[in-house]
């Protein structure tokens, strides 16, 4: 079945780190879990109708962890099906800022790891090349 363009689903969302509160200030990334899926990803979300992808990803951030962020280069776009539609989902890399996470029926739980944790954690193979990414990404800054 061919798909146009017009049936893809666009999304946006960030791979976010920190720098931890402990004596070592280690990066540490944020994965949020999704009851829905049971599943470890990025935050992430589709776009509304008109809105710019690293404004939807910075909403998403929002929404879904709590925290502010502070987009920086932007990583790989993903392409996949989900739900019979192609997808597309554009990432950038973002440093959190202030928030507090509140568990809600889409993301009920969220973790900060170390990127070798999170990489294992990471439902889904095709995310995990992101951790590698937001490390270069980091070490050219």
């Amino acid at each position: 079945m061919k798909h146009s363009v017009d049936t893809t689903v666009h999304a946006a969302g960030c791979v976010l780190w920190r720098r931890s509160s402990r004596e070592d200030d280690a990066l540490e990334v944020c994965l949020v879990h999704r009851p829905k899926y049971d599943d470890w990803s990025w935050p992430k979300g589709k776009l509304k109708a008109g809105e710019e992808a690293l404004a939807g990803a910075l909403r998403e951030v929002l929404e879904e962890t709590g925290h502010a962020a502070a987009p920086g280069t932007e990583l790989s776009t993903q392409h996949y099906w989900a739900n019979g539609r192609p997808k597309q989902v554009r990432y950038w890399a973002a440093e959190a800022g202030p928030g507090v996470f509140t568990p809600d029926d889409e993301v009920d739980r969220i973790l900060w790891l170390p990127p070798a944790t999170a990489r294992d954690r990471l439902t889904h193979p095709r995310d995990r090349t992101l951790v590698d990414e937001l490390l270069h990404a980091l070490r050219r800054r």
